[in-house]
Parts: structure tokens; sequence; C-alpha cells
């Protein structure tokens, strides 16, 4: 038997055996890129030494049964529910959206940012802000942002993307930060989104009237079209039997639009009145058409091209219609309500002002927009006052989607209970503005879950008993990865759960002991959908075979495959 003291010693080797290991592995993966001091991040002692997991506050939910998603809102440090999202939805995610802390050293605002430093034991965690002129400013906010990002990353599907809401504070660091994590080839670009409003003027500096957007996506992501604005509109000013249209020249006009550079694109065309027509520039340069003959000819045949009147004669344009038309997103939106807009609708819930410089919905809304996904399941594990949820939730009561979110958020200053929480509830059910006008419920059900720790160890040194533990703790996040939130109350046993949706069921047997697993094998096979069966064991699968007379059954072991992942997120897999 070990004393206390023995175990803290060969806790703290084991913590800095890891630590080596991920030094090692840092200088043999990176060639090129951001360097700084990295700073072991502090948590709660029980959280340090514990195993996390999802558990459901079951008062807090919603639901409507009216067909809609189930949302996810998780509240805890997003680090600890990024290690057990990695376990439920590794590989998952369409699309992540997160409005990190700025790392401005403004203690007043939204850019508050505190980071817990573990080097000096006998002073820290303090939870101190991080002030402006630490010299380690940049190196904690670098160190808390990677962690996190790393775990994102393995969330993402392979057509997904991340978008990253930041200011000039931390922006080239976090460039090269996610050139490192995601790749510095699968940058999509670096958007400029227009605040509305100028700020941080002063005698030595610009003003800034725009926040970044960064975005990333995997390797197979492709950007979706945007619709067009009402300005864009305006340049359909014709119209026909097809209806709005505006016209491009045939003739190319730019540089490397010689005869010369494409001569098979130099030839006459008829123009109405049957003289030839060539694609001579204004100043007698001789030019090439946007096609070929042949090209040319069908689209006259079909009656898209016009002929407008130049230089006493007359050249072809091509009609282009209004219709279904959509447009390539920019780096530059303008277009997007700024933060005054956020703040007006935050108050049009909660009638004051709750939360500093919050996100404008039009800003997400853009972004699913350019993810380019059906249904996506969307991420944001920075929810502060959910605006992320809220978008969601009126784009699927616009279109009639099945968007499904799942936001993450701490309780610091009881934002998650206060803001977050209040602000979904009140746009699915519904509400009465300041002004006394009812704004209709957008519907769907909601799902709140807290991050908690099970055992007596962390993953360095867990034994058979924490292993237990979180066998016997882990159904509700099993459900989640299944996506069947909903628990089926009369199959609830000191010794086995049910969960639902409306396609599948989860079966999950958590106890060791095997004297009801007769009786739970029974209620499995009288299930009429299929079926996910989680079983305790200590060996790979020792169950698998229990349930072969049913082809929609799957057998899963517990919890070895959760203690897999935490062991790849702490760097300590073979």
């Amino acid at each position: 038997m070990k004393t206390a003291k023995e175990q803290t010693y060969i806790d703290r080797i084991g913590e800095l055996e890891t630590e080596l290991k991920r030094t090692h592995h840092n200088i043999k993966e990176d060639s090129y890129g951001l360097y700084w001091l990295e700073i072991t991040e502090a948590f709660e002692i029980d959280q340090e030494n514990k195993l996390p997991i999802l558990k459901e506050v079951k008062e807090k939910s919603i639901v409507n049964n009216d067909g809609k998603p189930t949302h996810i809102l998780i509240e805890g440090d997003n680090y600890h529910t990024l290690t057990c999202l990695n376990y439920t939805h590794k590989g998952k995610i369409d699309v992540i959206y997160i409005d990190p802390p700025y790392n401005t050293g403004n203690v007043e605002g939204r850019e508050l940012f505190i980071y817990k430093d573990k080097r000096l034991i006998d002073r820290f965690p303090d939870g101190t802000p991080v002030p402006k002129d630490s010299p380690f400013r940049h190196s904690y906010w670098l160190s808390f942002m990677k962690k996190r990002l790393e775990l994102a990353r393995h969330l993402l599907k392979e057509t997904g993307v991340i978008f990253i809401s930041i200011d000039d504070n931390e922006a080239a660091q976090l460039k090269l930060l996610c050139d490192s994590i995601f790749g510095e080839n699968n940058i999509v670009g670096w958007v400029s989104v227009a605040k509305g409003t100028t700020t941080g003027q002063d005698a030595k500096s610009f003003g800034s009237s725009s926040d970044f957007l960064l975005v990333y996506g995997m390797n197979q992501f492709e950007v979706g079209k945007l619709e067009l604005t009402e300005k864009d509109k305006k340049r359909f000013s014709r119209e026909d039997e097809r209806g709005k249209y505006s016209i491009l020249q045939w003739r190319k006009t730019g540089k490397g639009d010689r005869r010369q550079d494409r001569p098979n694109l130099y030839y006459p065309v008829k123009d109405l009145e049957g003289k030839e027509v060539y694609p001579i520039g204004p100043s007698g340069y001789e030019s090439r058409w946007r096609g070929n003959i042949k090209t040319f000819n069908k689209l006259l045949k079909e009656g898209f091209v016009e002929w407008i009147e130049k230089n006493e004669g007359f050249q072809p344009y091509i009609k282009y219609y209004l219709d279904g038309r959509q447009k390539s997103p920019s780096s530059l939106w303008t277009d997007i309500d700024g933060n005054k807009k956020a703040t007006i609708e935050l108050k049009e819930i909660f009638g004051e002002i709750v939360f500093p410089n919050p996100k404008p919905t039009a800003l997400i809304k853009r972004c699913i927009k350019v993810a380019n996904c059906i249904d996506p399941i969307i991420l944001d594990f920075f929810a502060g006052s959910g605006t992320t949820g809220q978008s969601i939730l009126d784009l699927n009561f616009e279109d009639d989607g099945e968007r499904q979110f799942i936001l993450c958020t701490n309780n610091e200053n009881d934002i998650c209970t206060e803001v977050t929480y209040p602000r979904v509830a009140n746009v699915i059910n519904g509400y009465t503005n300041p002004k006394g006008m009812k704004i209709d419920a957008r519907g769907n059900s909601l799902k709140y879950y807290k991050t908690e720790f099970v055992g007596e160890h962390n993953i360095l040194g867990v034994n058979d008993h924490d292993k237990t533990e979180l066998a016997h703790h882990a159904g509700e996040m099993l459900a989640i990865a299944e996506n069947t939130l909903y628990e089926l109350q009369e199959n609830q046993t000191d010794y086995y759960q049910f969960f639902q949706n409306e396609k599948q069921y989860t079966a999950v047997y958590f106890r060791e002991e095997l004297e009801t697993f007769e009786e739970f094998h029974e209620k499995v096979l009288a299930l009429d959908k299929p079926v996910s069966v989680y079983v305790f064991s200590w060996g790979e699968n020792e169950f698998a075979d229990q349930f072969d007379d049913r082809d929609d059954i799957e057998v899963k072991p517990i919890p070895q495959p959760i203690l897999e992942v935490y062991k790849t997120i702490y760097n300590l897999s073979d």
C-alpha cells in the first residue's frame, strides 16, 4: 500500500513524463510556425484527478415533441467538454463557430481573459485576469487556445469547417497556430467583418472598424454560395419573359485578353444589320471573345444575346438572369448588422444589456450558409450569450431545417444559467419583447448537461475502480454519442439504462455483475427499432455474440473505448 506522499510523487512523475512526451512530439513534428512558452493550465483539484463525464440536468430539459431537432447545451469548462465530445462526436461535427476571449487586457468587457497558471503551486491557480502588460500574456492565450483547437479539430468531419472570430490583438498568432493545427493549405479565408462603429481611437493608432473571421476547412470542404444582397440585385434592371436580367459584354477587355493570347477566340460575328463584328477595343487593339463561335451561336439561338449600340456599331452582350443566382463569398463583409444590432437582439429578449459585445445572429447565419451543409451539426464551445443557438433556431424556423447545435460554456458570473440557457429557452418557447410584442416560438427541443467527474484518479493513474465508476456513470454520454437523448423511464434500473430517439434505441448494461443481464437481454430483443447495446466488459467485446439473432443490434464495450480516447488526448496512447 502506497502512502499518500508516495502516490503524490508518482502522480507528479507521471505528469512530468507526459509533458516531456508532448515536448518531444512537438519538436519532432514542427518545422516552422509559432513558438511560445507553453504554460500548464491548472484546473480545480477534483477535475484534475478524476475522469470527466456528462450528466443531464433534467429539470432544465425543454421537450416539444414537434418533430424538430433536440439541441444540446453543456455547462462546464470547455476543455473538459471537448474531451467528452471527442468520445461522443469525433468526426461528426459539420461546423464549428467560436468567439474566444480576444485577450485585449481589458478586464471590464467581454474580452476578459483569465488563465490559471500552474507553475507556481503556492500562488496559483488564483483566477487573476491577464493584464495587457503581462510578460506571459500571449503565451497564456496560446497555451489556452492550442489545447482546445487541437481537441476541436478531431471533432470535424472531413467536409467540416471552423470559423473563429478574433480582433487584431491575437489575429497574427491565431493564424500561425491554426496553420499548425489545421494545415496552412486548409485556410479558406481571412474575413474582415465590419462592426458598425469605430473603436479604440487614440493619438498613436488607427481606430478599429472591423473584427476578423478566420476560416479553416478540412480536406474535403467546399465553400457554399451566398444569396445576392439588395445592392447586388439592383444590377438586374432589365426584364423579359424569362425574368429580370443583367448583361455582360461578350468581348473580353482585360490584360491577357489580346488576340495573340487566344487566337482561336478571334472571329467575326454578324450583328442585327448583318455586318461582321470583330472583338476590337475602343483604342483599336484586337481583343478576343469570351468563348468560341459554337458557344456564341448557341447563346444567340436561345435568345441570350442582346445587341448594344457602341462606337457607330453594335456589340454583343450576354444576358444573365437574377432567378436562382448566387455569389461566392468575399473576404470583406460590410453588410452584416454590427455589434449594435447584436446588443439590440439581446435586449429584445431580456429587456436590458446582460452581456457585453455579443455577436449578431446575421454573422452566424452567414457562416452556416458558407459552410455548405444540409442539416449540419454545429458546435460553439465559447457559447457566451447563446447567439449561435438563436441563429440555428431561427434558420430551422425559416426553412423547416433539421440543423442541430451543441453549445458549451462555463458558468462564470452565472453566464450559462442566467443568459445562455434563458435566451435559448425563450427563443424555443416564444417570448414578449420590451415593446409588448409577442415573438413566435421557434419550437425544437433542448437537453441541458453539466460536466462532472468520477473515479479517484485521472487518466495517468486510472485503476479498476475508476473504470467501474466511469462505466456506472457513462450512460448519458453514450446516449449523446448515439443522439438518443430521451430516457425510457420504465427501463431504468441499478444495472441498466435505455434511451431512444424516433429512429433507434441505446441500451446500456453498466454493471460488472451479471445477475440481471438476462432480463436486460430480453428487453433489448423486444425493442422494435435498431439498437446500439453497450455492455460493461473487461475485455475487447465479450458480449458481441449475445445478440446474433438481430442484424440491427450493434454491441459495443464500455468503458475501455472512452479511456482510449482520453489517453489519446493526453498523448499517452502508443
